[in-house]
């Protein structure tokens, strides 16, 4: 039995334990055992390390760094995620299961995050207002928000790690991230990147812990001044209320519930493989799972029975293996919540196309199989509850009208997918679909151009894209008065 990897906490360029010393474990979800432990941070650690933020961005050097010499802080910064993939790699596979070859190939498109927001450090530009006074002289001026609190859940943690802190220390602010209480230790690693990179000493700190203390001290802190959370909807609520404690402004990236569209004119192949992707990629722990999938019946059969054939043939085992195309789920729970959804699911009258079961090959881990249920109308527990794992719920439709109400029929609204060949129609559909994203004819493709986010309950706020890189800062406006003359007398009006 290896040994267990002891990791410590990124606050104010130190590496430190907890006050108290109390450790939490990670589990290796391959197997259940525990492989590396992390302080858990007390509310004290957590003031500690928001008060290093706000001072390294307001009287330590990245107070006087310009814009552009951020900018080449953060290409070092993606230079090192590249050149450090595959050990990153391992790092995260190993805390969340995920496959080893997506891991490695996700970090090394993370760098391109950083290097998109590196360009852009230096292009946040004010304005000259032509105002209607005259000898007066109006002009903006944009500046660093304040003290981020990224907290990031435990699936794609460097990527959504990325699209927090890229455009956070490209506006000129400081961070304090608080990684998952279940997987941190690539955000661990990823601090030590951040210092390598030359980014000072309490620009970047990362603190693991629980929701409570830790995140609950760090979304209450009155000098944190933007909350950017990922994760679940009632996690949500309870940083939505701390926020009044510090009129923090807040942006959420949620959960989903994401339609897929397949019209009778689709490419079958395409919208198969689109499925597939949207749902058994990640072993389905991915906010943009596209889990329920309304099909129109003259191509239903064929569709799907190419899913189901396609389904059958995933190799499930190892994460680290490469051979491997779908791992196990990244905690206990997350396997429980599948397996109780499922289970209700066919007794509410669904119907088994493929899986509904733990792989009998793979004794020990979260491991499930790829999941598909055809549905009666109305739908059943899998086609409500975002359960974060490798279940599709099928639906057969005849009417687009009908289709389009039932897409939207969710409190989420992050993604949806729509494959069809007839222009016109993906034009029309496309712009009923009551969501932030819209795929047509291909399905999980992402950007650090493009923005991301939802509507309804899936949150809101955006990020990736130039968007984003302005939520991270606050405009100021300067008046000059240009006259020679004095100022005119206050109670004379004109």
């Amino acid at each position: 039995m290896s040994a267990i990897v002891p990791y410590r906490m990124l606050i104010a360029g130190e590496w430190i334990e907890a006050e108290g010393g109390r450790r939490l474990e990670s589990l290796d979800p391959a197997n259940g055992a525990a492989w590396a432990s992390f302080p858990a941070a007390s509310a004290a650690d957590v003031d500690r390390a928001v008060r290093a933020a706000h001072q390294a961005m307001t009287e330590g050097p990245w107070a006087r760094t310009t814009a552009t010499e951020r900018g080449k802080a953060l290409y070092r910064l993606a230079d090192l995620l590249a050149s450090r993939a595959d050990e990153l790699a391992k790092v995260e596979t190993r805390d969340t299961g995920k496959l080893i070859r997506e891991t490695r190939s996700q970090i090394r498109y993370v760098a391109d995050y950083f290097r998109y927001f590196a360009g852009a450090a230096d292009k946040l530009e004010g304005a000259t207002l032509p105002i209607d006074k005259p000898d007066l002289f109006v002009m903006t001026v944009r500046e660093p928000i304040g003290v981020v609190a990224a907290v990031i859940p435990w699936n794609s943690q460097l990527l959504l790690a990325a699209v927090k802190i890229g455009p956070a220390l490209a506006a000129g602010n400081a961070v304090v991230l608080k990684a998952s209480e279940h997987a941190p230790t690539p955000l661990l690693e990823f601090g030590k990147l951040c210092l390598e990179a030359g980014i000072p000493p309490g620009v970047v700190n990362v603190v693991t812990g629980l929701g409570d203390p830790c995140g609950k001290a760090l979304t209450t802190h009155p000098l944190v001044a933007r909350i950017s959370f990922t994760g679940g909807a009632e996690t949500a609520r309870h940083i939505v209320r701390n926020s009044a404690e510090n009129f923090a402004v807040v942006t959420l990236e949620l959960g989903g519930k994401s339609p897929i569209l397949v019209f009778d004119d689709a490419d079958p192949e395409s919208a198969a493989n689109g499925i597939v992707a949207g749902n058994f990629g990640a072993s389905g722990q991915s906010c943009v799972a596209g889990t329920r999938v309304f099909v129109q019946s003259g191509i239903f059969d064929e569709v799907m029975g190419r899913v189901a054939e396609r389904a059958k043939r995933i190799r499930i085992g190892d994460p680290l293996d490469d051979a491997s195309e779908m791992g196990p789920l990244a905690t206990r729970g997350q396997l429980d919540h599948v397996e109780r959804a499922v289970a209700a699911s066919l007794t509410e009258g669904a119907t088994l196309l493929n899986g509904g079961c733990r792989p009998a090959a793979l004794s020990k881990g979260w491991y499930y199989e790829p999941t598909i249920l055809a549905c009666p109308q109305g739908g059943v527990t899998a086609s409500r509850e975002e359960l974060f794992g490798p279940v599709l719920s099928a639906f057969r439709f005849t009417d687009e009208a009908a289709a389009i109400r039932a897409a939207n029929d969710t409190e989420y609204g992050l993604a949806a997918g729509l494959f069809t060949r007839d222009g016109s129609r993906s034009l029309r559909v496309m712009r009923q679909l009551r969501a932030g994203i819209v795929w047509i004819n291909t399905y999980r493709a992402v950007s650090p151009i493009a923005p991301f986010g939802g509507y309804k309950s899936s949150g809101f706020g955006r990020e990736a894209g130039q968007e984003s890189l302005l939520d991270y800062t606050r405009t100021k406006t300067v008046w000059i008065n240009s006259s020679t003359a004095p100022v005119g007398d206050p109670f004379v009006m004109r």
